[in-house]
C-alpha cells in the first residue's frame, strides 16, 4: 500500500513473474476490471464458474484497489473472491488507500471491516510512501537541462 507511482504495481508484477517462472498459475487483474468481470459473469449466469477459476489460481494479483468506487453488489462479489482465497491461495493486492478509507470505495462498513482481515491475516504488508517515481524522473531531467 502507498502513494501513487511508488512501485506497488511494479513489485506485484515482479512477484507474479517469479511465480510464473516457478510454473505457478497466476492472474493479474486491476480491481475495477475484476469487479466488472464478476458483474458481467453474474448477469450471464456464469458467476460460479468465474469464481471457481479464480480459486484454482496459485496467485491472484489485484491491482489498484481504491482508485474507483464500486457498487455494493460489486463490493460483495469482491469480498467473496477474497473470502474464497482466504487460506487457500496466495493473493497480492495493491492500494493507494489506508484501510480506514476502504468504506468509501466498497460502500459498506461491515464488509470493509471483514475484507482487510481476510487479506492481511498471514500477510506481509509493505508500505511504499516514498516520492513518486514519475515525479522523481521529471525532477532529474529538469536538473540535467
Amino acid at each position: 500500500m502507498g502513494n501513487s507511482k511508488t512501485g506497488k504495481t511494479h513489485l506485484a508484477t515482479a512477484l507474479g513473474l517469479t511465480a510464473c517462472q516457478q510454473r505457478k498459475n497466476v492472474r493479474f487483474l486491476i480491481a475495477g476490471e475484476l469487479i466488472n468481470q464478476l458483474a458481467e459473469a453474474q448477469a450471464g449466469l456464469r458467476l460460479f464458474q468465474v469464481q471457481r477459476v479464480l480459486t484454482k489460481l496459485d496467485l491472484l494479483i489485484i491491482d489498484e484497489i481504491g482508485y474507483v468506487p464500486c457498487s455494493l453488489r460489486g463490493a460483495e462479489q469482491f469480498f467473496q473472491v477474497a473470502a474464497d482465497s482466504y487460506e487457500r491461495q496466495s493473493i497480492i493486492v495493491t492500494t493507494n488507500l489506508d484501510f480506514s478509507k476502504w468504506p468509501e470505495v466498497f460502500r459498506s462498513e461491515q464488509l470493509t471491516g471483514a475484507l482487510p482481515d481476510r487479506l492481511t491475516h498471514h500477510a506481509h504488508i509493505l508500505t511504499m510512501n516514498g516520492e513518486s517515481y514519475g515525479f522523481k524522473q521529471s525532477r532529474s531531467r529538469k536538473k540535467k537541462q
